[in-house]
C-alpha cells in the first residue's frame, strides 16, 4: 500500500531532474539531483498524469523553518528493493523503508544546536505546471510526546487519508506550525475548507540539539479508514515507542526476495541480469493492495488501487502477476469486481479514488481478459457466476452500447476491445454451462472484422489514442488466422509487418528537445514501430508467429532487448507504466509472451541459457542448447551476440513443433528445451497458434 521516495517535484513520479514531456527528449528541470524531503504514495512511471500523490513530506533540516521547500543535493544514493538512502549536502544521512501499510524514516544528523524533522501535510503533486495537488480539508493533532495524528482530503481524491506518527526523539520539542511559523503551545490544527489561493503550508515538527551521528526515527502508519486503524497498522508492523527501521527493512527485503526468487535466469552478462532483476522488481510494484482498507465498502478483503492503467498492464503485467503471485492476482480481480459492483463498470484505470471510468478514452472492457485467463486456469477463489454477471453488464456500458447496436464504434480500436471482450466473456459463459449466452457473445465477438478495411488490410481511418492505425493494426486478436487472410495471406501480412518494423528502410533521426510539429508529423507519417514505449506496439513482434515467421519475431525482440534497455538512468525506452514495460522485458527474456484472454503463451528464442519460473508449487523450466553467450570479459549489453533462432524443441522430452503453449501447461510446470542456432529454420512455420476459425493441430 505504501511507497516512499525522495521528492524534487520532477516528472513523472516526483523524483529526478526532468520536466513533463510527451514528445522528444525531456527538458532538464533541475541541474542536479536534489530533494526537498521525502514523500509517500507515488505512481510507478505512468504517462502524462500531472497530479501524482507525493503526500506527507518529511524533511530533515538544520536550517530555519523558513527554508522548508528548499531543495538540497543528494549524494551517495543506495537503492534496493524496499530501501533507499542518500546524503543531503547538509550532511544529513537519510534512509527510508516501507512495510505493507507503514513507512519508516531514519535520519542521522551532524552536530547542530537546532536540528529538526518537519512533517508537511500540505504537500502533494508535482512541481510542474498545473501539477500541484492541494488539500481541501485537513486536521493535524499532537497526541503527546512523540505521537501525532493527521487527516487530509486531497484535491481529486475524494476520500480521507489518515496518518499516525510515532517519533523516537531524545526529548526534542514537538510543535505544530502554520505558514512556516511555529504555534507555541498549540495541539491541534483544523482546516474545514482550503483553496489553492488560500493554502498555506502546515504540519508538525520535532526540534532540538543533535550530537554528531545522532539518529531520529520517524514511523508513519497509514489508513484509508481512520486514525485508529492507522495506529493499529503502525503497531502491527512497527510496535510503538521503539526503533523499528531494521525490523521493517528486513521483513520487506524478505518478502521481495521471495517474490523475485520465483523467476531465476542463468547466463547472459551481469548487465543484462541486472536489467532483468530490475524489470522483475518494477513489474511487481503496482497495483497497490490495501487489504481491509476500502473506504467505499465496509467489508474486509482486498482493495486495489493504482491500476494505472489496465491499458498499460493487461497484456504483460497481469499475466506475470498471475504466474508469480497468483493469490494477489486473484485479490486484484476480486477488487475489480467489487469496483464494478459499486461504480457500475470495470475500471480501465483506478487511482486512490472513485471514478473508475476516467480513462475510458484509452480502451474498453480490458478486465475481461484477466478474468477469462483466471477461469481457464481453474481459479476457484472467485465467485464466477457473480463475475460473469458483471462481465456481461460491463459490455453494455460506455462505448459498449453503440457496439451492441451497430457492431462498430469509433475510436475504432474500441471495436477491437469490445469484440475481444465478448469473446473472452463467451469462454467463461460456456464453461459455466450457459451455451445460449455464450453463442450470442461469440457472435458479437466476430464483429472485429468491422474495424478493418479489406482494401488495405489495416484498420479503418479513425481517431487513435497514442498511436495510429498502423500501431493498432497488428494487435493479437482471437482469430488471427482470419486476420492474416484479411490482409492477403501470410506473405502479404508479414510484408506489412516488415514495413512497420523498418526492414530495409533507412535509419531515422530521433527528435530532440521540443521538436517542431512538422518534424513529429514526418515521423508519424512513416507508419513505423515507435518502440516499446507505445502500448499498442508491445505485442506486434509476435504477430509474425501467425504468418509462420517466428524468425522475424526473434530478430525484432532481440533488437529491443539489446538496444532499448540499459542499467543506468534512462535505461527504459519510455514510461514504465506501472510495470507494463518492465514485464514485457521479463517475458521477452524468457522466450515467452502471454496472449491475455486466450490462456496462451507464444514461444520464441530466450535471452538466457536457462530460466525457471516458479508458479505455486510447480516449476516451468526453459532450457537451451546452442545458446551463444557474450564473450568472456565483455560486461556490456551492447556487445550481445546476434539474434538466435529456434531449430527444434521438446516439451517434457517429447518432440514439440508448435510455437505456442497453453497457459495451463506453463502453470502446471514442465521442461521446455529449445535447440538454438544462428540461422532461421523450418521450426514454427507450419503449426500456427490457435485462432477461433482455425483450432490448433496440436494442443500442448
Amino acid at each position: 500500500m505504501v511507497s516512499a521516495c525522495a521528492y524534487s517535484g520532477a516528472y513523472p513520479t516526483g523524483y529526478g531532474r526532468y520536466a513533463k514531456n510527451t514528445e522528444g527528449v525531456p527538458e532538464v528541470m533541475f541541474a542536479r539531483l536534489q530533494a526537498s524531503g521525502f514523500t509517500h504514495f507515488q505512481q510507478s512511471g505512468t504517462g502524462a498524469i500531472r497530479k501524482y500523490y507525493n503526500y506527507f513530506r518529511v524533511t530533515p533540516m538544520v536550517q530555519p523553518l523558513d527554508a522548508l521547500g528548499d531543495a538540497w543535493a543528494l549524494h551517495d544514493e543506495v537503492a534496493e528493493a524496499g530501501y533507499y538512502a542518500a546524503t543531503m549536502d547538509t550532511g544529513i544521512r537519510c534512509e527510508l523503508t516501507v512495510g505493507s501499510k507503514v513507512a519508516v524514516h531514519r535520519y542521522t544528523f551532524p552536530e547542530h544546536q537546532s536540528a529538526r524533522v518537519v512533517i508537511d501535510l500540505s504537500c502533494g503533486g508535482l512541481a510542474i505546471e498545473l501539477g500541484r495537488t492541494v488539500p481541501v480539508r485537513a486536521q493535524v493533532e499532537s497526541m503527546g510526546q512523540g505521537h501525532a495524528q493527521g487527516t487530509v482530503v486531497m484535491e481529486g481524491v475524494p476520500l480521507s487519508m489518515y496518518v499516525d506518527v510515532d517519533v523516537d526523539n531524545p526529548g526534542w520539542r514537538q510543535m505544530l506550525w502554520y505558514d512556516r511559523r511555529l504555534i507555541d503551545g498549540g495541539t491541534r490544527l483544523d482546516f474545514d475548507s482550503i483553496r489553492q489561493t488560500t493554502l498555506r503550508p502546515f504540519g508538525l515538527l520535532f526540534i532540538g540539539p543533535a550530537v554528531a551521528g545522532q539518529t531520529i526515527e520517524v514511523r508513519l502508519g497509514f489508513s484509508l479508514r481512520g486514525c485508529e486503524q492507522a495506529r493499529q497498522n503502525l503497531e502491527r508492523e512497527c510496535g510503538l515507542g521503539r526503533p523499528a527501521f531494521d525490523t521493517v527493512r528486513a521483513a520487506t527485503r524478505a518478502r521481495w526476495s521471495d517474490h523475485l526468487g520465483r523467476v531465476q535466469v542463468e547466463g547472459g552478462t551481469p548487465a543484462r541480469r541486472t536489467v532483468f532483476a530490475t524489470a522483475l522488481y518494477h513489474s511487481l510494484i503496482k497495483p497497490c493492495f490495501a487489504d481491509d482498507e476500502s473506504p467505499f465498502w465496509p467489508t474486509p478483503g482486498p482493495f486495489a488501487f493504482d491500476v494505472c492503467t489496465m491499458w498499460d498492464i493487461y497484456k504483460t503485467q497481469l499475466p506475470l502477476l498471475a504466474a508469480v503471485a497468483p493469490d494477489r492476482a486473484a485479490d486484484l480481480l476480486e477488487s475489480l469486481i467489487r469496483v464494478c459492483e459499486e461504480e457500475g463498470n470495470f475500471p480501465i484505470g483506478y487511482r486512490m479514488s472513485r471514478g473508475a471510468d476516467r480513462f475510458f478514452r484509452q480502451a474498453s472492457a480490458l478486465a475481461h481478459t484477466a478474468l477469462a485467463d483466471a477461469h481457464a486456469l481453474g481459479r476457484t477463489d472467485l465467485d464466477w457466476n457473480w463475475a460473469l454477471v458483471h462481465m456481461v453488464g460491463d459490455l453494455h456500458r460506455l462505448y459498449g452500447e453503440d457496439f451492441l447496436e451497430h457492431g462498430v464504434v469509433h475510436p475504432i480500436t474500441h471495436t477491437l476491445d469490445l469484440a475481444y471482450a465478448h469473446h473472452c466473456t463467451a469462454q467463461v459463459a460456456r464453461a459455466l454451462n450457459d451455451p445460449r449466452l455464450a453463442d450470442d457473445l461469440e457472435a458479437r465477438g466476430r464483429q472485429w472484422t468491422n474495424a478493418f478495411d479489406p482494401s488495405t488490410g489495416l484498420l479503418r481511418d479513425s481517431e487513435f489514442y497514442e498511436g495510429g492505425k498502423w500501431n493498432y493494426s497488428f494487435r493479437l486478436l482471437h482469430d488471427m488466422a482470419a486476420r492474416v487472410a484479411l490482409a492477403g495471406g501470410d506473405t502479404a501480412f508479414a510484408g506489412k509487418l516488415d514495413g512497420f518494423f523498418g526492414y530495409g528502410a533507412d535509419p531515422v533521426s530521433q527528435p530532440g528537445i521540443r521538436p517542431q510539429p512538422a518534424e513529429m508529423a514526418a515521423g508519424y507519417a512513416l507508419n513505423r514501430f515507435e518502440g516499446l514505449n507505445n502500448e499498442p506496439d508491445m505485442e506486434a513482434p509476435w504477430a509474425y508467429h501467425y504468418a509462420g515467421r517466428p524468425d522475424r519475431t526473434a530478430e525484432v525482440v532481440h533488437a529491443a532487448l539489446t538496444w532499448q534497455f540499459g542499467t543506468g538512468p534512462g535505461g527504459l525506452p519510455g514510461n514504465d507504466d506501472s510495470g507494463g514495460l518492465s514485464s514485457w522485458y521479463v517475458w521477452a527474456s524468457l522466450g515467452l509472451f502471454p496472449i491475455a484472454g486466450q490462456n496462451l503463451f507464444l514461444v520464441n528464442a530466450p535471452a538466457y541459457a536457462r530460466s525457471a519460473l516458479r508458479i505455486g508449487g510447480n516449476e516451468f523450466v526453459i532450457e537451451t542448447s546452442g545458446h551463444k553467450e557474450t564473450p568472456i570479459g565483455v560486461d556490456d549489453i551492447d556487445h550481445d551476440p546476434p539474434a538466435q533462432y529456434v531449430q527444434s524443441a521438446t516439451l517434457n522430452g517429447e518432440p514439440f513443433h508448435a510455437t505456442h503453449l497453453s497457459a495451463r501447461t506453463v502453470h502446471e510446470g514442465g521442461l521446455l528445451h529449445l535447440r538454438l542456432g544462428p540461422e532461421p529454420s523450418a521450426w514454427g512455420r507450419t503449426i500456427r497458434p490457435p485462432s477461433l476459425s482455425a483450432p490448433p493441430k496440436e494442443a500442448p
